[in-house]
């Protein structure tokens, strides 16, 4: 039996799973299809290897290690906290951001709230190490979630403190600011880790379980930020998995949506892998996607930078049109994309990232309603083209050419979307309308969006339809294909 810091608030959930089967999925979640993720803390100073700095800095070996050492000193005089006062964001303007996150077409942005280094980006009354208090000197969260707001954008939070627990224990390893008593509030509890981590278990496993005090705050933590800023979104990374989080994380879960009653506001939770049942919240998937068509919508998180997710130096940017295939593939099994972005420590965005956001904000413009408020239809794509599926796959799949063969479909009432994959020829033949429509006189029209009508056919192929010349050879054109029933 758990003692938990704080009562449940009334409303319609107690914290169980099966209680938590009341859950139903935002209706905002399912229309707007395409988020913005922000990384964007302490660990964005350095700008070197990734977000996971703060802990590789520690590790004798590694790259940041010698990196630190080389541009910092040694790591008892120069310590991550003395980063801080370097994360100035004195260029910063929430306004600008939600402006560009709007123009590329987004509905809502996830801030991480708190990374794995133990900052909070919020103004806590819990954690003195917050961005109100120190560095920026702002309540970041508040002030986005303001600035989302005002937009009409929704505004939800990613919560990472579970992974802190054992984060920083490099540091207890060699001569370091880690180990001083008089920053344990920030760095510990830095318990170490197995080594080699067990077969079969989630990486990694530390010698000893979260405490009990651990626990409580992390619980309280996330509370503050769900009574204090109202996000619509609360997602959490993938150690929340280890067992220990169990009773917390149903507790939290209850708590929340009871909260969200109370305030009339559709809200939801992002889990990973197993750590929640699937109706109590969404499915999210790690730079990954799913093979086929799933029931209830899911959420594919991926980042702007194949190599990080918060800003470096030598951040390895995708394409905006690898960005666009993905969205169009992920919408077409029922899934929505939250494309990450690293802002640089003074809180503007590179210039490679707001040129990626404002093509792909130009696509949407045209071809948004196959994306925006759209359902899978009764197949999610045909073509001879697959990519991998599941976790960890983007570097393999974006390797993928696709062919003038290979489509994706949504559908709203009486109307579906086929999105070409590939670059078109003179025609683009849709099997699918062959076997899933009865006649050719099932078709009332086709448009391809952008452009107008456009004249199609019927063969033993399926629907033909003529490609103006001017789109030949593009790719992510889509037709729109108007029936006379309920397609």
């Amino acid at each position: 039996m758990v003692n938990f810091p704080v009562g449940l608030p009334p409303g319609p959930f107690e914290a169980d799973w099966e209680s938590l089967r009341g859950f139903r999925v935002p209706g905002w979640f399912r229309y707007v299809k395409f988020g913005i993720f922000i990384h964007w803390g302490v660990y964005s100073v350095p700008a070197f290897g990734s977000e996971w700095y703060p802990r590789n800095m520690y590790i004798p070996g590694r790259p940041e290690y010698e990196y630190h050492l080389r541009h910092y000193g040694p790591h008892d005089k120069f310590g991550y906290k003395d980063f801080i006062p370097m994360f100035t964001a004195d260029k910063w303007d929430p306004n600008e951001w939600c402006s560009l996150f709007k123009s590329a077409g987004a509905g809502y942005v996830v801030l991480v709230a708190e990374h794995h280094d133990g900052f909070s980006m919020w103004d806590s009354s819990i954690n003195r190490w917050n961005a109100r208090r120190m560095g920026p000197r702002r309540d970041v969260v508040g002030e986005l979630a303001k600035a989302c707001r005002d937009m009409g954008l929704i505004f939800g939070v990613s919560y990472h403190r579970a992974e802190h627990w054992w984060f920083f224990e490099g540091g207890r390893r060699i001569r370091s600011d880690v180990t001083d008593p008089e920053y344990q509030d920030l760095y510990g509890p830095a318990v170490p880790i197995r080594e080699p981590h067990e077969p079969g278990k989630l990486w990694p496993q530390p010698i000893e379980p979260p405490s009990e005090a651990f626990l409580n705050d992390w619980l309280l933590r996330a509370i503050e930020l769900v009574d204090k800023y109202r996000p619509q979104l609360f997602y959490f990374d993938w150690w929340v998995e280890y067992p220990s989080f169990e009773p917390y994380l149903r507790f939290f879960t209850a708590y929340y949506y009871n909260r969200a009653y109370q305030w009339g506001l559709e809200v939801a939770v992002n889990y990973k892998h197993n750590s929640m049942p699937p109706w109590a919240g969404i499915l999210d998937v790690e730079r990954g996607k799913l093979a086929g068509i799933r029931q209830t919508p899911w959420q594919t998180d991926t980042s702007i930078c194949l190599n990080t997710w918060g800003y470096t130096r030598d951040c390895q940017y995708r394409t905006a049109e690898s960005v666009i295939r993905d969205l169009v593939d992920i919408v077409s099994k029922n899934g929505n994309l939250l494309l990450n972005i690293a802002p640089r420590s003074d809180g503007t965005i590179p210039e490679e990232q707001v040129k990626i956001l404002k093509t792909i904000g130009e696509w949407l413009k045209v071809n948004g309603e196959a994306i925006y408020g759209a359902e899978p239809w009764v197949t999610y794509g045909e073509g001879p083209t697959r990519e991998p599926t599941g976790e960890f796959k983007e570097s393999e799949w974006l390797k993928v050419s696709f062919t003038g063969r290979d489509f994706r479909f949504t559908r709203k009432g009486n109307t579906i979307y086929a999105t070409s994959m590939g670059p078109l020829g003179s025609e683009a033949v849709v099997q699918s309308m062959s076997t899933n429509l009865r006649l050719i006189e099932d078709v009332e029209g086709v448009e391809l969006l952008g452009y107008g009508k456009v004249k199609y056919a019927r063969d033993e192929r399926g629907l033909v339809i003529d490609v103006p010349e001017e789109y030949r050879g593009r790719q992510y054109a889509v037709f729109k294909i108007i029936t006379k029933a309920p397609a």
